[in-house]
């Protein structure tokens, strides 16, 4: 089995065509669809500044297929999540194609300046590029981002509960333990901020304020750890009197 990850502009989605507006904001699905008939649920969440998701709401609410976008809560800070009722005979999601196609995906959909990234799984028999005709039909833009053996991928390893992390916040760890599994610190790999933010689905500014953050921490716990209470830095006291 190969896992796939696919970057899909979703022309008449109205997430992806009201994110392409609101680049700032950051959509991620956090329940499957339910329903019957034509209305189908669901629950999204945005992060973003305040006004723009204040404005996402009112664009995608506004959406033909949208029969219904109410938050769950006040819209303040940056974080808000949203009950969403879509009339399903209006709208022909990138989830739908993939059930009729009999294809595993990933949930937690997330989408960022127009781009849906999904992450799906192939037996030896699908015809990866069948699967993308399927997806680009109607006009939508995909990219394929990734494609490996299952077997072969080895997930980030869970960061210790020690002392150095202790100053980081659960998306920072989060965030530090991607960049580490992508390559990001390993010296000419190539590998960006950009690369962390596609892995994450989240923005690149957002990425570089938490590992900048998450950075800044470990290397000053480290230094208290290590060399704090000598006062002394690394190396020093050790080394042989310079001759001369």
């Amino acid at each position: 089995m190969r896992e796939v990850t696919l970057r899909i502009r979703h022309h008449g989605g109205p997430e992806s065509d009201v994110s392409v507006r609101h680049p700032d904001v950051t959509f991620r699905s956090v329940s499957s669809m339910t329903g019957n008939g034509s209305e189908w649920k669901r629950i999204m969440e945005l992060r973003g500044p305040t006004e723009e998701i204040e404005s996402f709401v009112e664009e995608f609410r506004a959406a033909d297929a949208v029969v219904e976008a109410e938050p769950l809560s006040p819209i303040s800070g940056n974080h808000v999540y949203v009950a969403v009722v879509v009339d399903g005979d209006g709208w022909e999601g990138i989830r739908g194609r993939l059930s009729e196609l009999g294809i595993h995906y990933r949930m937690g959909t997330t989408i960022s300046g127009g781009i849906e990234r999904w992450t799906v799984y192939l037996e030896a028999a699908d015809d990866l590029a069948a699967v993308i005709r399927e997806l680009e039909r109607g006009g939508n833009e995909v990219e394929l981002a990734r494609n490996v053996e299952l077997s072969s991928i080895e997930r980030p390893p869970g960061l210790p509960a020690s002392g150095i992390l202790d100053g980081l916040t659960p998306r920072q760890r989060e965030v530090l333990a991607t960049a580490i599994a992508v390559g990001y610190y390993d010296h000419g790999s190539g590998v960006g901020v950009e690369d962390v933010a596609d892995e994450l689905g989240l923005g690149t500014t957002t990425v570089w304020e938490h590992l900048s953050r998450s950075e800044s921490a470990v290397m000053n716990a480290i230094f208290d750890r290590f060399w704090g209470r000598t006062g002394r830095g690394p190396g020093e006291g050790d080394r042989p009197a310079a001759e001369g």
